[in-house]
């Protein structure tokens, strides 16, 4: 009997930050700012310039490559699904090509038609990557396994896992979908009546709460998996065979593979031309897809654990795709009628204010004097863009319901806290007039902050029953009188996995920020081009 996995291509958003590979030979792939990179090769007569989804950056070796063999030049630049969408809808001039982690993006945002000779360069399922002692104890290794049994093994406590948002990620988004269509144990397209059922509302609430960490980004989540001491993650099916590559390279349990039968779905990775009039660009794109398409790409990219088509894995990859992982190359790969637009963005809403667990947000904002005029000015301006609900609902960043928000504002010193355990429009936007009229003043100490947030959620709040966070924010070298042992004693005295995201702006030391997140099993988000963007960003990681 063949197996049957439903396939969602959804449209959702991808807010993410990437980071960049080394590479060698004849073409060389040169760093930027985080965002993207570029191959260049030797004799190139051409460049293009991409936007893409971060899960292509793991094609880094095929992309110089490919750089290498067409004489073209690339550059790729990360970006949010989303952000994709939005760039596709206002003319995408700055791009010659966009490679989305779904098709839904590219029919979603391509309004003014522009698109042409678009092709699936692999596809990846999302599943559940399960440490492999828990999947044998849960009953879950060698057979078929649903969404319900899921939703029993969270509601008994036996398991917690780790998901991107599904409003920032596309694995997040498809898992979402998948776990809404299995819960409403339907076959045809979902409906907005569907998705006002009280039971399903329930049932997705209650699934959605085992999530433990979150994230706006699959590889980063794979990255914190790896880093951290968690039950399983929901991410692609390619992702989990590189993070069990890791884990067995460093003699760590493996996760087991389960594909939920009734609720995954998949990424078909679609590479698109965009047509500003340019033929040596669309010469150059067709040269670099056909590369891509080619037989020794896609054999190199199936070594990558992607698939590169329905009917399987090539004999020669199987080592790849190993069973011993639970990974099941005979699933047939089989989509279900996805639902219109207007209904996967009511569900995305609901997702964001009223399904997924309350997130604790604990904002670190530095008000220090150097923060005078332009600073000041940005960061008023990016918290708006998170405190005001108009602006919120436009980036699918809303509050839920149950979320808690803290801003500490700091100097060399504690200036000023302020609480919002109601998260309503009014009261957030009351919070946003209160940030706003603060003034900048004194030194910095973002130890002395990131304590007082640490403190405030373990000892005045249930952890557990929020995606907690704190977004530490500033533009300075700590330089007050604590320092990051101090914070590092008591991190590891309350034994918390709480993150600590830093924006990084103006003169921050970035060393300093990369010790708290290294510790915290957290990022660095790069405000200095981007404030607002990067507000936007850390946002959608919890």
């Amino acid at each position: 009997m063949p197996k049957y996995l439903k396939i969602c291509l959804l449209s959702v958003c991808l807010m993410l930050t990437v980071g960049l590979l080394s590479a060698c030979g004849s073409s060389e792939a040169e760093e930027s700012s985080g965002t993207w990179q570029t191959f260049r090769t030797r004799g190139a007569h051409e460049t293009i310039r991409i936007l893409s989804g971060s899960e292509n950056q793991e094609l880094a070796s095929i992309l110089e490559q490919c750089a290498s063999e067409t004489k073209v030049d690339i550059e790729i630049e990360y970006k949010g699904s989303l952000d994709i969408m939005r760039e596709l809808q206002q003319g995408a001039e700055d791009y010659d090509a966009v490679w989305p982690a779904s098709s839904l993006w590219i029919s979603m945002g391509d309004t003014g038609y522009l698109v042409k000779h678009a092709e699936s360069v692999s596809m990846t399922p999302v599943v559940f990557g399960i440490r492999d002692s828990l999947a044998e104890e849960l009953g879950f290794k060698g057979r078929d396994v649903s969404v319900n049994e899921i939703l029993e093994a969270i509601r008994s406590a036996r398991m917690s896992f780790c998901m991107t948002s599904a409003t920032q990620s596309n694995s997040g988004a498809s898992a979402y979908i998948g776990f809404l269509y299995a819960l409403m144990g339907k076959q045809d397209s979902m409906t907005e009546e569907d998705l006002d059922n009280e039971e399903l509302k329930q049932e997705i609430t209650e699934l959605l709460s085992g999530i433990e960490r979150s994230s706006g980004s699959s590889d980063w989540l794979k990255d914190m998996f790896l880093n951290g001491d968690y039950d399983a993650m929901v991410n692609y099916e390619c992702l989990m065979i590189s993070a069990n590559q890791q884990l067995e390279a460093e003699g760590k349990e493996t996760l087991y593979v389960v594909y939920p039968y009734d609720g995954l779905s998949i990424a078909d990775s679609p590479f698109g031309y965009v047509d500003h009039g340019d033929s040596g660009k669309e010469e150059a794109f067709l040269k670099v897809q056909e590369y891509l398409l080619s037989d020794e790409a896609q054999n190199a990219i199936q070594r990558t654990g992607r698939r590169t088509g329905y009917e399987g894995v090539k004999e020669e990859n199987l080592d790849v795709f190993r069973s011993d992982w639970g990974i099941d190359t005979e699933r047939i790969l089989s989509p279900i009628v996805m639902p219109s637009s207007e209904v996967l963005l009511k569900a995305l809403n609901l997702y964001q204010t009223e399904f997924k667990k309350p997130s604790l947000n604990v904002y670190c904002l530095d008000f220090s004097g150097s923060m005078i005029g332009e600073g000041n000015r940005q960061l008023v301006e990016a918290m708006q863009q998170i405190l005001d609900q108009d602006y919120a609902r436009q980036n699918l960043l809303q509050a839920n319901q149950g979320e808690v928000n803290v801003v500490i504002t700091f100097s060399d010193e504690i200036n000023n806290i302020y609480v919002v355990n109601d998260s309503t429009d009014e009261n957030l936007l009351e919070l946003y007039e209160t940030v706003a009229s603060e003034d900048c003043t004194g030194g910095t100490d973002i130890y002395d902050a990131a304590l007082t947030g640490l403190q405030m959620i373990e000892e005045d709040y249930d952890a557990s029953q929020y995606t907690p966070a704190i977004i530490l924010m500033t533009d300075g070298r700590s330089n007050g009188g604590m320092d990051y042992s101090d914070f590092a004693e008591a991190y590891q005295d309350y034994g918390s996995d709480i993150p600590v995201f830093s924006i990084m702006f103006g003169d921050a030391r970035e060393d300093q920020l990369e010790e708290l997140a290294n510790l915290t099993n957290a990022r660095v988000f790069d405000g200095r081009e981007d404030l607002i963007g990067a507000f936007r960003s850390v946002k959608g990681y919890n």
